[in-house]
């Protein structure tokens, strides 16, 4: 009987690759909770009904990509594709709104989305994101815009591209509406099965074609529908970015992939990701999706940024850091009748904060160090039968292939100073 193999498009994070994701994920947390946001978490399933209405039964996502199942009550339930809606939902419902508005919050997790796999990415995949939910501000855009580009930064990627655009509000959509029907209708022969069905439904969809981006080269651009309103709105956000530094590039062509997008859109593209997979992440104003999801009309923004593509372009650029050791010391019996003053010794030594192995396995000892040293233990704690009879254990620089006798009372002392010895070499 052959092993059971992970589904296809998902990955095993072992030690390592969890490591890299726990230092993305707590650079994110430090950055956004520098900009006041606070932790959130939201169910991995939700109602199917919260992504059709919230993200668009025309889009890839809905159409194409969801886990949705049947439970046994009869309920359609999916597996979150995406993360605004499920976290809007959250802060709706649990009246967060009444603490204090706007409601800044993050969230980092899983979603899901059975789509192609392809470099950065998988079926299961991590995201982390930030929304700020409860008023409807220039500023607020542009804050963040500069919450998710100092992340990135601080994971030491350089030369990110932030790619800006403006949806409008309603009325402009509208206008854009009638001018890409206006362009595509007499094209409809030589449009994708996909574009051709959506060309009624919502024709900004055809502008996201991931099949034939030729016809979209030459469409009208939503920037010449902008009212006067709408456009002093985003010259607000342009504004605001250059005061901030940030070094943004107007891109009239851009549109996110989901429908509760409006106004502000942006993208943080990076070149090491090329063609269609050079996006990090982005996200957008979405003043419109509470109301579509039941809740009162409540205006949001938030970004949402791919942990796998982040790592990616991470460790090209060697920023990722090395995998901490498994422990800093471990303590060794050298026979069986020391195995249990070995585990108190090592209890001490966690109860002083100290990451610590034990090691009482009946092998000999020179097979104990080895294992220390892959381990990546800087010390090693032998208790053998004079230690045991005199009170005393025997501290080992792994490093400098160093040692000593300590009394159990300064064993907390003796192993912190040879964590803090200077390498030899």
């Amino acid at each position: 009987m052959p092993p059971i193999a992970a589904p296809r498009g998902t990955n095993d994070l072992l030690p390592d690759a969890s490591s890299a994701w726990r230092w993305l994920h707590e650079t994110h947390a430090r950055v956004v909770e520098s900009f006041g946001y606070r932790l959130v978490d939201s169910p991995i399933f939700e109602h199917t009904e919260l992504f059709e209405r919230g993200v668009g039964t025309s889009t890839d996502v809905v159409e194409k990509q969801m886990y949705t199942f049947t439970d046994r009550g009869g309920r359609s339930l999916t597996l979150r594709p995406e993360g605004t809606a499920g976290v809007l939902r959250a802060v709706m419902a649990g009246n967060a709104l009444a603490e204090v508005r706007p409601a800044r919050v993050h969230y980092a997790g899983p979603m899901f989305r059975s789509e192609r796999p392809q470099k950065g990415r998988y079926h299961q995949f991590q995201q982390v994101g930030i929304e700020c939910i409860g008023e409807r501000a220039a500023e607020l855009d542009v804050e963040v815009i500069e919450a998710g580009w100092r992340f990135i930064t601080a994971l030491g990627l350089a030369d990110v591209d932030i790619q800006v655009n403006s949806l409008g509000d309603l009325e402009d959509r509208q206008r854009f509406r009638e001018a890409l029907l206006a362009y595509y209708r007499p094209l409809a022969d030589r449009l994708c099965d996909d574009c051709r069905r959506r060309l009624e439904v919502n024709p900004l969809r055809l502008l996201d074609c991931k099949r034939d981006a030729a016809p979209a080269a030459a469409a009208p651009l939503i920037t010449d529908s902008l009212s006067a309103t709408s456009a002093a709105y985003f010259d607000d956000v342009l504004s605001g970015l250059r005061a901030a530094g940030i070094a943004a590039t107007l891109n009239p062509r851009l549109v996110r992939g989901l429908d509760y997008y409006a106004h502000t859109a942006f993208e943080y593209w990076h070149g090491s990701l090329q063609g269609s997979q050079n996006a990090l992440g982005g996200g957008g104003r979405y003043d419109g999706l509470a109301e579509v999801l039941g809740f009162a009309s409540t205006p949001a923004t938030g970004y949402a940024l791919g942990v796998e593509r982040l790592l990616l372009v991470a460790r090209q650029m060697a920023t990722v850091p090395p995998s901490p050791p498994a422990c800093e010391a471990v303590v060794c019996s050298v026979e069986p009748p020391q195995a249990a003053i070995a585990a108190d010794l090592a209890r001490q030594l966690r109860e002083a904060g100290l990451r610590v192995v034990l090691d009482a396995l009946d092998r000999k000892l020179d097979r104990k160090l080895r294992a220390a040293d892959r381990l990546g233990a800087s010390a090693a704690v032998i208790v053998g039968e004079d230690e045991a009879r005199d009170g005393m254990a025997t501290v080992r620089d792994l490093r400098q292939r160093t040692q000593r006798r300590v009394g159990v009372a300064g064993l907390v002392a003796a192993v912190r100073a040879t964590l803090a010895s200077p390498v030899a070499g």
